[in-house]
């Protein structure tokens, strides 16, 4: 009876253990592949933000240099009222101020608009089509767009009678011209984003709301808003994120230029790598970026899961 028992019993080990084996199996690939290309290269960069040319480990000293330089913070042109350019870093900030909120709107006002239009599916691909378009392509289209001659912005400004100029040129429209032009390239993400949500919104929480006498601006507030709460959260993250790592449209539009007024920190990274070959700058600015990318990201991700447990 007893060699009964541990017969059965080392059967059963050993099937969990080919089962486990099995998932291992499959689950290994991805593993190795994500060392290679995630996590080596992720320790490799933060090592390098932390050693010095010479070899020493000095973090110190190397943040403090990159910190200090002028296309990362122009501390001239924050002092002279804000003058153009800022520095690669505040001009992040500013793009995340300006993009974030004009993108989130438009894209729930859209999707809110169209939910209930005949035909809405050609008008939101026509919508999403910036989203569709490489950066590569986005980037040209928008330096044509504030072009003086050909650009559809200038001319229609000219019609309120503002003289038509090259935004990409000057400094002080530079940085606006790339913030204004990827509105229309990502505006179609959020309101994929609010559509799918509103699908999942019961029509019998606007029936109940319409019987009890509410606006809708009451219903907008108190039932649309509130249901798309794990949406918003999802269109905020992504969108940081992908402001916070925006490259190649500066990158074919404006080179960062003229005189760095559009630059990023991903370009700023480049320029140290590929540029200047200096890899420990262009490591800390790498490193930077993962930790602003982490404050932005870890937060959302906790206030996500606390919403799916409530």
């Amino acid at each position: 009876m007893v060699s009964l028992f541990k017969n059965t019993f080392i059967e059963k080990r050993t099937i969990v253990l080919k089962k486990k084996i099995t998932r291992l199996s499959f689950l290994l690939p991805t593993l190795i592949l994500l060392a290679i290309f995630i996590l080596y290269p992720a320790i490799s960069t933060l090592y390098l933000s932390l050693v010095t040319p010479s070899g020493n480990i000095d973090p110190i000293s190397n943040y403090e240099d990159v910190f200090g330089r002028r296309e990362i913070i122009n501390t001239k042109g924050i002092s002279q009222g804000f003058e153009f350019p800022l520095g690669a870093l505040l001009h992040n900030l500013l793009w995340i101020i300006i993009h974030l909120p004009i993108t989130t709107f438009l894209g729930l006002i859209l999707a809110i608009l169209l939910r209930d239009v005949k035909g809405n599916a050609v008008i939101k691909s026509i919508i999403f089509l910036g989203m569709v378009i490489p950066m590569i392509v986005g980037g040209l289209i928008v330096r044509f767009m504030f072009d003086k001659y050909v650009g559809i912005i200038p001319s229609f400004l000219n019609i309120f009678g503002v003289i038509p100029k090259n935004w990409t040129i000057y400094p002080e429209t530079a940085l606006f011209s790339m913030i204004l032009g990827s509105i229309w390239l990502w505006t179609g993400f959020s309101m994929i984003l609010y559509s799918a949500g509103l699908s999942t919104i019961p029509q019998s929480y606007y029936e109940a709301a319409k019987v009890d006498g509410a606006s809708p601006m009451r219903i907008f507030f108190s039932i649309t808003l509130p249901m798309l709460k794990p949406i918003t959260t999802v269109v905020i993250t992504m969108t940081v994120l992908w402001e916070l790592k925006i490259f190649d449209l500066v990158y074919v539009a404006t080179m960062g230029g003229p005189g760095g007024s559009s630059n990023v920190l991903a370009l700023q990274m480049y320029l140290y790598a590929f540029r200047q070959y200096n890899f420990t700058r262009a490591s800390v600015v790498a490193t930077i970026l993962m930790l602003i990318t982490m404050l932005v990201a870890i937060p959302m991700i906790k206030s996500s899961k606390g919403e799916e447990r409530s």
